[in-house]
């Protein structure tokens, strides 16, 4: 099974009707038992990186999350799930984490698209993610496959994190981590086929995993 983190923070149910169009077993919780328990966890979220840390920190889900992911479990973090795996964020001058060294930070609209035209704040729309590092998500993927964003910040980690990168205004990057602790800024839950592709390689490197222990 996989644990959908539930802090409040907006788009568990998007996440669990893609996962069950999968046929992936999963649900949605932040009981640290069955968080425990999951064979992997997802850590989604939309809305604003102060808002998702006050709900963390008000209900001690913060250590919870920190604690699972010492402890190598799984995780795919997803849009704002992604950003505050960093250190902070510039949204709110929130602290975030610290679990990847780095920071969220808003993207400039004086910055332009391929044609010089400036690009508009939030980025919202479909983009390629450019690979710098193999990684197990993308197994099986189009490297030309697009995936959906809409945000306004974007995080930047430190340069041995950062796994793809995608571009508008600059090449942000869009997905960083490590194995076993991924994070990506677009929503592969809203991405089509091969979004979907990425939960299902998640799911399988979760459970290989699993059978390891």
């Amino acid at each position: 099974m996989l644990a959908i983190f539930d802090y409040k923070a907006g788009n568990q149910t998007s996440v669990h009707r893609a996962l069950e169009n999968l046929g992936i077993p999963n649900k949605i919780t932040n009981d640290p038992e069955e968080l425990n328990q999951a064979a992997g966890i997802i850590f989604p979220g939309v809305g604003a990186a102060g808002q998702a840390m006050e709900e963390l920190h008000s209900h001690g889900l913060d250590e919870v999350i920190k604690h699972l992911i010492r402890d190598k479990k799984p995780v795919l973090g997803i849009c704002v799930g992604c950003q505050i795996l960093l250190d902070y964020s510039e949204e709110n001058d929130t602290k975030a984490l610290e679990v990847i060294p780095g920071e969220c930070r808003l993207f400039n609209p004086s910055w332009t698209d391929y044609e010089g035209i400036p690009i508009r704040v939030p980025h919202m729309g479909w983009n390629q993610v450019n690979l710098h590092k193999e990684c197990r998500l993308f197994k099986d993927i189009d490297p030309a496959s697009d995936f959906y964003f809409v945000h306004s910040y974007y995080p930047a980690p430190g340069d041995q994190f950062v796994i793809g990168t995608t571009r508008y205004g600059i090449d942000f990057c869009s997905i960083h981590g490590r194995e076993g602790l991924w994070a990506v800024q677009f929503h592969p839950e809203k991405s089509g086929r091969p979004g979907l592709k990425l939960l299902d390689n998640f799911y399988n490197y979760c459970l290989e995993v699993a059978d390891a222990q």
